[in-house]
């Protein structure tokens, strides 16, 4: 399903049930397979294994962010993130951490993107903590490719309130309804 294809009617709610393959028509991108753009955009779900003894780390490190994003809301405007949600949990074969993310951009270019944000920034991600995570991360973006693909878990269902609508447009339309307020509350 190309992108041509899907309707653009904000308005209406959409949902999709995505192939077990995670693509509907195979189309390869600079990493792999180009993961279709959902009602919800684009996105993955990680499930790793923490490394033995790493999950206060895990815990910390979402510290880290709240104060980084308080210190500088923008740094992780690169990623055009809509939400990211972080679990810990035990399924009796040890902690587990699941990293669900959607954004604006395609699969390959987040991750590319992160990499050069946490170049950028210094901050370390999260994922050291997780077993199989490559060493060389900071240069290795086919290895971290990898371990993504090898650790993610296709959704088959997305479903989208405002569907195909990006971050940025949902700010923009924000910004009118803050100005129409203040406009509003002027002419009163």
């Amino acid at each position: 399903m190309s992108q041509a294809s899907h309707s653009r009617d904000w308005t209406q709610p959409a949902a999709l049930a995505i192939p077990k393959e995670g693509f509907f028509t195979p189309e390869r991108g600079r990493y792999g397979p180009i993961y279709p753009q959902t009602p919800a955009n684009y996105g993955f779900s990680i499930v790793a294994k923490v490394k033995l003894g790493r999950e206060q780390a895990i815990r910390e490190y979402g510290k880290t962010i709240e104060e980084a994003v308080k210190a500088d809301p923008t740094v992780l405007a690169p990623l055009k993130l809509h939400y990211l949600r972080w679990l810990l949990f035990d399924i009796g074969s040890g902690m587990h951490f699941m990293y669900q993310g959607i954004f604006d951009t395609d699969f390959d270019k987040y991750v590319e993107d992160a990499l050069v944000l946490f170049a950028k920034t210094g901050i370390t991600t999260v994922f050291v903590n997780l077993e199989g995570w490559p060493e060389d991360w900071k240069t290795n973006a086919p290895a971290v490719i990898q371990f993504f693909r090898e650790h993610q878990c296709p959704s088959f269902l997305e479903y989208g309130e405002y569907p195909y609508v990006s971050a940025d447009e949902i700010k923009k339309a924000l910004q009118v309804k803050a100005l129409f307020s203040q406009m509003l509350d002027q002419m009163q």
